[in-house]
């Protein structure tokens, strides 16, 4: 898969200097279990991957998220997901073209309604786990993805890896596309991630992650898990919610971007 430029694809130019879009997977949790500290995350980043209930989330989690983003500005995603509770959505499941757009379709139309309860609305679709990986490279998945998403809202933007079907299949539908990289993930030289089931796929020195979130806003790159320095060009950086001291390393990711002269804001 090659890393090449798209509308969504390049770190955003602005008068002062390079942007990026920070987004985390927030709602996380499930009745009595939690998984992300939202409100602090939310103090951080600046779009908000909202799980919908199938890989994890409930309808009083999904309210509070909302209610907690709109309050602070956060840009509203809705995180879907193949229907994996006890896997966390990241188990490998064949599901049914058909099935999948409508499934993504109702998990969108199921956030939407406590986005606009909080005075906003959903305002991205990023699929999660081993959806994410799959419509990388199977474009009938990632026609399914599309299809739920046209369904729901035919305007809405989709996150996604560089060079992806996944873009590519949602550009030609006409939906608009943003890019996005992994600071704590690795990657292959091809530019798609490591699988999680591999050793070093993610990446845990969280001065690592602090400096790999730099280069990754100021010049697309960044080193392979064989030592190559790849394209990844992106608009938005990923910060995953759910690692150990998860807040502070986003505070510490943040700052160092600003310290840089990194303007951080919602991709637009």
């Amino acid at each position: 898969m090659t890393s090449t430029g798209n509308p969504g694809g390049t770190p955003g130019r602005t008068p002062g200097g390079t942007s990026i879009d920070l987004n985390a997977d927030l709602g996380e949790g499930f009745g009595r279990w939690h998984l992300t500290d939202d409100e602090q995350l939310l103090s951080v980043v600046t779009s908000a991957n909202v799980a919908c209930g199938f890989h994890a989330g409930d309808a009083a989690t999904m309210r509070r998220v909302c209610d907690l983003a709109a309050e602070r500005g956060v840009r509203i995603g809705a995180q879907v997901s193949y229907r994996d509770l006890a896997g966390f959505g990241r188990r490998a499941m064949d599901v049914p073209s058909g099935e999948l757009a409508a499934e993504v379709a109702y998990q969108i139309g199921a956030l939407e309604v406590f986005a606009r309860a909080a005075g906003a609305r959903v305002a991205y679709v990023k699929p999660h786990g081993a959806l994410y990986n799959r419509v990388v490279h199977d474009e009938e998945q990632a026609g399914a993805v599309v299809a739920g998403v046209r369904l729901a809202d035919a305007t809405l933007p989709v996150l996604g890896l560089p060079g992806s079907r996944f873009l590519a299949v949602a550009a030609k539908a006409g939906l608009p596309v943003v890019t996005e990289a992994f600071a704590d993930r690795a990657y292959t030289d091809e530019g798609t991630l490591v699988p999680r089931g591999r050793e070093g796929a993610v990446i845990t020195r969280a001065d690592d992650v602090v400096e790999r979130s730099l280069g990754l806003a100021r010049s697309g790159v960044v080193t392979s898990h064989s030592g190559r320095d790849i394209a990844v060009r992106a608009r938005s950086l990923c910060l995953h919610g759910d690692t150990p001291g998860a807040v502070d390393l986003a505070r510490r990711v943040r700052a160092r971007l600003e310290e840089a002269g990194v303007r951080v804001e919602a991709f637009g």
